[in-house]
């Protein structure tokens, strides 16, 4: 990689995650280090470091639902990833398309949630 990824003292970056198909919606935040950088160009499908497990992880390794890599920028302060994928099923473990399925409205208060899963996460995890 030619670029100077500027990563936080974590040795992290964030990664945001839209697909690649219109409307090109966002689908999920993940943190990235150079293995994952580096692991997610050698296959295509996106690798993130998880700050919980404290581990490198496949996206879809449990559930299946894989994120194939379309393409990918850089911002202009190099210290933020943007990828467009191929969604295979679900981004979140609730079992909605999007992590970012919640609205609030401007008091900050949850709105009804409409939107529809696409799986049941009681199928696909382990409880």
């Amino acid at each position: 990689m030619n670029f100077n990824f500027r990563y936080t003292k974590d040795g992290l970056i964030p990664a945001i995650v839209r697909e690649a198909a219109a409307p090109g919606r966002v689908l999920m935040l993940g943190w990235m280090n150079r293995d994952s950088i580096g692991r997610t160009l050698e296959t295509g499908f996106m690798h993130y470091w998880s700050r919980s497990r404290q581990k490198l992880w496949l996206k879809g390794e449990t559930s299946g639902h894989k994120q194939k890599v379309v393409r990918w920028f850089i911002d202009c302060d190099q210290d933020t990833l943007l990828f467009e994928v191929e969604q295979i099923a679900g981004a979140c473990h609730t079992g909605h398309r999007s992590c970012f399925f919640q609205e609030l409205d401007l008091q900050g208060k949850p709105k009804e949630t409409t939107e529809p899963k696409v799986f049941d996460p009681a199928e696909v995890y382990e409880q």
